[in-house]
């Protein structure tokens, strides 16, 4: 029996890890985080000194590496080879890095192979950049979106809370950064699918997006039967 799968895509800082986990939980179904991949990645280039623009090197460790996540008790963690990197993944460093990691397409084909793998084997709520356009192409898709007003001040709030140093204009700089380069990369641009059901997040609640996601997809699973 096929698996259930929602997709939920959007920009940077617009609400998809949130609801992701919290879709998941309330649906009983395993959180992917296909971001976090790729930041893992990026982390564990840096740490080695692996140049983030050589694509050999990286594809290498890609192929070489163990990544996997563990749900439990209402939160997800993932691990790199043993390790738990939860909160290092999230860095400033990192968050710099990883749009430069996820333009090469043989760094995409090996975490993709892992993450349909996944999908083979688990309903799932898989959030990320291409999870509507290339990694799920058949599941139920949200594209969250909100200002960039709204996803810096959350950005930025975000990292206070873990007591990193920023400002609001610089994350505003830096999320408008994102965005152009994950529009315009080559491999797997952000883009909105044609069949996704667009959410803007900028005047709701976290509550009120979660709330919002499960009905939209328990109307399609009730139209679908």
């Amino acid at each position: 029996m096929a698996k259930k799968i929602i997709a939920i895509d959007g920009p940077a800082a617009s609400g998809k890890s949130t609801t992701a986990k919290m879709v998941a939980k309330r649906l009983g179904f395993l959180y992917l985080d296909t971001g976090a991949m790729y930041r893992a990645i990026t982390l564990k280039a840096l740490e080695l000194g692996v140049d983030v623009n050589d694509e050999e090197k990286l594809e290498n460790l890609t192929k070489n590496s163990v990544i996997n996540f563990e749900n439990k008790d209402g939160t997800s963690r993932i691990w790199m080879d043993g390790k738990d990197v939860t909160e290092k993944i999230r860095e400033p460093e990192v968050d710099r890095n990883v749009s430069y990691v996820s333009m090469h397409e043989k760094v995409r084909r090996v975490l993709v192979k892992m993450q349909k793998r996944m999908g083979e084997e688990n309903d799932l709520v898989a959030e990320g950049r291409d999870t509507t356009t290339v990694v799920f192409p058949h599941a139920f898709k949200v594209y969250l979106d909100a200002d960039l007003e709204e996803r810096a001040k959350r950005r930025f709030l975000e990292l206070k809370e873990k007591g990193i140093q920023t400002s609001l204009k610089e994350q505003s700089e830096e999320i408008s950064r994102r965005d152009k380069l994950d529009s315009e990369r080559e491999q797997s641009p952000l883009l909105r699918d044609k069949d996704a059901v667009v959410v803007n997040t900028t005047h709701l609640t976290i509550e009120q997006q979660v709330d919002r996601v499960i009905q939209l997809f328990l109307q399609n699973v009730a139209a679908e039967a």
